[in-house]
């Protein structure tokens, strides 16, 4: 981060606590005349910003608009998003895993993106990860969001699947293999056999 970057301004304004990570709120008059405003649904400060990977952010709203922000506690978990170029130069040149498409984004089968092993560029492989197309990826995403807000696994019989899951049940219990969107290809190969 640069000494001006917006992630350090913020920090400025909002003085978290060095050991907890808790900050004040920062009222949205005092980001905007800071050169904090929101251009694109608060691009800076959202979950997988750079400041997101550091801290648990709240976005405090009125309706659908931000009036606030503050830190509520450093990240236990960091979510990173290192892929090595080697893969995703692999995973790019394949087709999307769901809809068949080229282009595809390079996707982490792990929703969660917990394990600190994904974290490393040296410990990963490209069975980490699969090729999605954008419109499965923000699929994906926000499934994978509903999971760890309520622990509640994907159901694959939304989606015309005779089961849930291949693996597990419907309750998260520290893994995501068995689930439909850690891993489509595979999913289907288990459920057809």
């Amino acid at each position: 981060m640069t000494k001006n970057s917006r992630i350090n301004k913020f920090l400025k304004l909002a003085k978290p606590d060095p050991e907890s990570g808790y900050s004040k709120s920062v009222p949205i008059k005092i980001l905007e005349a800071n050169g904090l405003g929101f251009g694109n649904g608060g691009s800076w400060c959202r979950d997988d910003s750079s400041l997101g990977k550091l801290y648990n952010i709240e976005r405090i709203k009125q309706g659908n608009r931000i009036i606030a922000v503050k830190l509520n506690g450093k990240r236990k978990n960091p979510i990173g998003k290192i892929i090595p170029t080697e893969i995703r130069k692999q995973i790019h040149k394949q087709r999307c895993k769901v809809l068949g498409t080229s282009k595809p984004e390079c996707d982490h089968k792990d929703g969660r993106r917990d394990d600190p092993r994904l974290n490393d560029p040296e410990l990963v492989t490209i069975e980490d990860f699969q090729p999605l197309s954008k419109a499965a990826n923000n699929a994906k995403k926000q499934h994978c969001k509903n999971c760890r807000e309520t622990n509640k696994r994907f159901d694959a019989k939304q989606l015309g699947y005779s089961v849930s899951q291949w693996a597990g049940n419907g309750r998260y219990m520290g893994s995501c293999v068995g689930c439909y969107w850690y891993d489509p290809f595979n999913f289907n190969q288990k459920i057809s056999k």
